[in-house]
């Protein structure tokens, strides 16, 4: 069977344009991408069906005595952790109610690099825009720290290179700028052949770079002939550009940008892109959504008012961006009891800890510590249905079921589990 306009959430691009194909082997379902793929969704969808047994203390228990031992080593704890948190939003949901339920703290798994951004959103509140706006309006884009395709293979494919627009836009004629690293930018060729432009520079080097471009599209005078390798005569043509665009977005990956205090740098940027808004339009565009990071902090905001990182101890969610982060709680020996979500990926074990785990995910989820319980799930958007919400966090697009699976959903699980849980 073919199936046609299926989502892949092996990235934050969400692409809802495969084609996939089952076929029956050995009395399972396998699945390959015939249309529309990249790299990581080949290798999502051909994953191995093969379902596997709970175990409990690494021997195979039944599903009743997994829950069970679950329940226990949750009301034993008094600050228990729900971390990892790689689920689509009805599995978010159930992590959230058994949160509460339990006095837990949630953090995902990719916390470190999207709080950069959070804390900014916090501060000083940002003008973003969407994939779609996009594909569909941008004549410049800067690319920052980052060559995209590196973690979103499609997106030049998709959002630049695109064949139509709405407006009729000539999208051979968009230019393209690397700020910073030293980016393959194989991708930002254009279809004429036409080369992007590189400003290279260490990663570590941006705060100063980001800063100078700033002050020189604020119209400041800059004494210094360079910053970090870069002409500044080269950063007044980029702030002249930027200028002249008659819709600029500049896009960053907060991932990269793996530096002390980074989210200042990430300030300046959405500084640089509300200043060019006196004049011209621009959007910024923070690139991310890895391991289902957008509904994660999607669901935990419209449930409890706040991002990632908080907690239920007191009985009422309260939010600490540093405290509250998983490695800080494994680390000081805060946390007694880890239970770890991952049903995207099977790549993404709990960290080795003598912190009692609970494991629960991909079935082929390969634990470099046998935790004392591990419970398999169904993979949303091969298994079974949801939602997720792509990187610009304003769409939420639907995962299909592809094949049969015995496995239960994350949600049914964490269902069971909280029923084990004495009310509070």
């Amino acid at each position: 069977m073919v199936i046609e306009n299926v989502t892949c959430p092996a990235c934050g691009l969400l692409c809802d344009d495969l084609t996939i194909e089952t076929a029956t082997d050995s009395a399972k379902d396998k699945l390959s991408v015939v249309k529309n793929g990249c790299h990581k969704s080949v290798v999502f969808f051909s994953r191995s069906a093969s379902p596997t047994s709970p175990r409990v203390d690494g021997k195979p228990a039944t599903m009743a005595q997994a829950i069970t031992r679950s329940g226990e080593i949750l009301r034993q704890a008094q600050m228990p952790l729900l971390g990892a948190l790689a689920t689509e939003v009805q599995g978010m949901r159930a992590v959230m109610s058994l949160a509460d339920k339990a006095g837990a703290t949630v953090d995902h798994m990719n916390s470190n690099n999207f709080m950069r951004n959070v804390q900014v959103v916090q501060n000083s509140g940002w003008q973003t825009t969407t994939l779609t706006e996009v594909r569909n309006r941008v004549d410049l884009l800067l690319v920052i720290g980052t060559d995209i395709v590196s973690t979103f293979p499609r997106f030049f494919e998709r959002q630049i290179w695109n064949g139509e627009t709405m407006f009729g836009q000539d999208t051979s004629k968009r230019e393209i700028v690397y700020l910073g690293g030293d980016p393959d930018t194989t991708a930002g060729v254009a279809p004429d052949g036409r080369k992007p432009d590189v400003l290279p520079c260490a990663i570590v080097q941006l705060p100063e770079v980001i800063a100078v471009l700033r002050a020189l599209v604020l119209g400041k005078r800059v004494v210094a002939h360079e910053v970090a390798g870069i002409a500044v005569a080269d950063l007044e043509k980029l702030a002249a550009r930027l200028k002249a665009a008659r819709y600029s977005v500049v896009t960053w990956a907060a991932a990269t940008l793996d530096f002390e205090h980074a989210e200042l740098t990430v300030q300046n940027i959405v500084e640089l892109v509300k200043t060019l808004n006196s004049t011209t339009r621009s959007s910024g565009l923070p690139l991310g959504g890895m391991d289902g990071e957008m509904n994660a902090n999607q669901v935990a905001t419209w449930t409890s008012g706040y991002p990632m990182r908080s907690s239920y101890a007191r009985s009422w969610p309260e939010h600490d961006a540093y405290h509250l982060s998983t490695d800080v709680l494994l680390q000081s020996g805060e946390t007694d009891a880890l239970l770890w979500v991952s049903t995207f990926n099977p790549d993404a074990p709990p960290p080795v800890t003598q912190t009692p785990t609970i494991a629960i995910g991909h079935p082929q989820m390969k634990l470099q510590r046998e935790p004392e319980v591990f419970i398999p799930v169904s993979v949303p958007g091969i298994d079974h249905q949801g939602i997720a919400f792509r990187m610009d966090n304003v769409v939420s697009l639907p995962l299909y079921q592809l094949r049969e699976s015995t496995l239960p959903r994350l949600g049914e699980v964490l269902g069971e589990i909280e029923k084990t849980l004495k009310t509070n």
